[in-house]
């Protein structure tokens, strides 16, 4: 139980239906679709064609989408919605071009947008409504417009001078050459025609026709190779979970191309190190978390990407003999300074979970990587294009180098947990590289520290800087940030909050659903 004599708010509980967004407005359109019959696939969705309306730093249809769908029997099914390469990408080109890596904000960094794509195929297996009423909301705002909320307007302002760059995000997404600011009303004409044209017509609206030919040419005429053949390529793969134990549930991760794995290796290396038997605020616990997701990180960037490119699968990288072999790499007294600190690929992204009446639980994140992605936006559909390209390497060899038709390694990493062969906890946390960190440390609070999911989402968050050093929030105990220096860590202050998050738990002793929202975003948890 919270202490009410300080800030902080209590989880929301619901019984006949439960959705926790990062937006007030996202969590209104899936409480309204509930309220109308709609499964919690159709609110998830719905919830996410409207935060790529009114977070557009954060998501939009020119991104990518992953998702975690639970039914109440304790059948889970997995959606890959990811985009891939152009087919005429090649690292060797980039290689013999002087690139070293694929820079952010260029055309070279713009895969196949996949979310529209995975909305439609998930609709089209669990929905319940019409897909034409998913957009309703979505279109109202991007026609009419909204007002901007305070971490929307926290990192557009971030962006400005990149944003003027271009010729479509200059002309959508500023307002006099200048960031909206709070409370601003902000509207985008030219989405809210792309959106009716996919609510009244399907996906092929996006993929095919003006609007990917518009695509196509934009990317073509600032050097990169994307095409109208790419676009009309476009799958959304239904997948196999990836799972591993921890406190008494079934942890389930979408497989690579996703850094899922990374949380579960996290988990095992957790169990093996007992971190579950240290105080929750202890400097030993988040040191060992640290040192774990430090060893964890160091497998991704060496073994992770598009699956067909790996030579290690994702059940040998979650098995507890795989954990075994690293553990010895960590020391309890002290920092190990011969682990490479990982490379942290920024990402902006959106992750929701909806919950309905019926027992479903869905899990689904969306996301255009980058800050507002590539930044390079269509002038007259007004889609905003990603930049999940820029997660590829151009090593020569490596399972994630770009190459024709090839997904790239994803930071973006929904997660569904299991008791007793039944949906338990559906979450999953924002924020880059920080999300399988964000993972093992939520999961954690919620099973070994009995943390609410309110609770569990506020709680302190630590992780490495470019450097090396740990940023460490405002939330974090001082005697934590000392102790941690003592293990050898150098500390500091993080400017920006560490990443975002949502979750819901399913109580069914009791019939009831748990809910929180990550205070470090605009969102909240409702139901009804």
């Amino acid at each position: 139980m919270r202490r009410f004599d300080v800030p902080g708010r209590s989880p929301v509980i619901a019984e006949n239906g439960i959705a926790a967004t990062s937006h007030p407005l996202g969590t209104s359109t899936a409480i309204s679709v509930l309220r109308e019959g709609g499964s919690a696939v159709d609110a998830a969705i719905a919830a996410s064609v409207t935060l790529s309306v009114v977070e557009p730093q954060m998501t939009g249809i020119g991104g990518d989408c992953f998702a975690l769908i639970a039914q109440a029997d304790g059948q889970v099914h997995g959606l890959n919605g990811s985009g891939r390469a152009a087919a005429d990408a090649n690292a060797g080109w980039y290689r013999d071009n002087g690139f070293t890596e694929i820079p952010d904000l260029s055309a070279h960094s713009i895969t196949v947008p996949g979310a529209v794509k995975a909305w439609e195929v998930m609709h089209s297996r669990f929905g319940k409504l019409p897909f034409e009423r998913l957009f309703t909301d979505a279109i109202g705002l991007a026609e009419h417009g909204y007002a901007v909320a305070p971490r929307v307007a926290f990192d557009w302002v971030r962006q400005v001078e990149t944003l003027r760059r271009d010729e479509g995000t200059s002309k959508h997404l500023l307002i006099s050459g200048e960031a909206p600011t709070f409370g601003d009303r902000v509207s985008c004409a030219a989405l809210a025609k792309t959106l009716r044209l996919i609510a009244g017509e399907g996906s092929s609206a996006f993929y095919q026709g003006a609007v990917a030919a518009e695509i196509a040419a934009t990317v073509q005429a600032k050097g990169g190779f994307l095409t109208e053949a790419d676009l009309a390529a476009v799958e959304a793969d239904w997948v196999t979970p990836i799972a591993t134990s921890y406190g008494g549930h079934e942890v389930l991760e979408i497989p690579p191309n996703g850094q899922g794995v990374v949380a579960l290796i996290m988990m095992n290396l957790m169990t093996l190190l007992n971190t579950a038997e240290l105080p929750h605020d202890s400097a030993e616990r988040y040191h060992l978390e640290i040192e774990a997701g430090r060893v964890a990180y160091a497998v991704r960037d060496a073994m992770v990407g598009d699956p067909a490119h790996m030579t290690i699968s994702s059940e040998e990288l979650t098995s507890m003999a795989f954990a075994q072999s690293l553990v010895g790499q960590i020391d309890r007294s002290k920092r190990n300074p011969s682990v490479t600190v990982p490379k942290l690929p920024a990402s902006n992204t959106v992750y929701l979970t909806v919950a309905d009446r019926d027992g479903m639980a869905v899990s689904i994140i969306n996301s255009v990587y980058g800050s507002f992605g590539s930044q390079i936006m269509t002038p007259d559909s007004g889609v905003l294009l990603q930049n999940r390209g820029a997660c590829f390497v151009v090593a020569e060899g490596h399972p994630n180098a770009i190459g024709p038709s090839k997904r790239p390694m994803h930071t973006i990493i929904p997660a569904m947990a299991l008791k007793g062969g039944r949906p338990s906890v559906s979450f999953g946390v924002m924020g880059g590289a920080y999300q399988p960190m964000g993972h093992a440390h939520v999961f954690s609070n919620i099973t070994d520290h009995g943390m609410d999911p309110q609770a569990a989402l506020d709680h302190g968050r630590v992780f490495w800087a470019e450097d090396g050093a740990l940023n460490i929030e405002a939330g974090v105990p001082v005697e934590v940030s000392e102790g941690l220096e003592r293990f050898g860590h150098k500390v500091q202050a993080a400017d920006t909050p560490l990443g975002g998050g949502q979750a819901i738990s399913i109580d069914h002793d009791r019939g009831f659903f748990i809910a929180g929202s990550d205070p470090r975003k605009d969102g909240h948890a409702a139901g009804y």
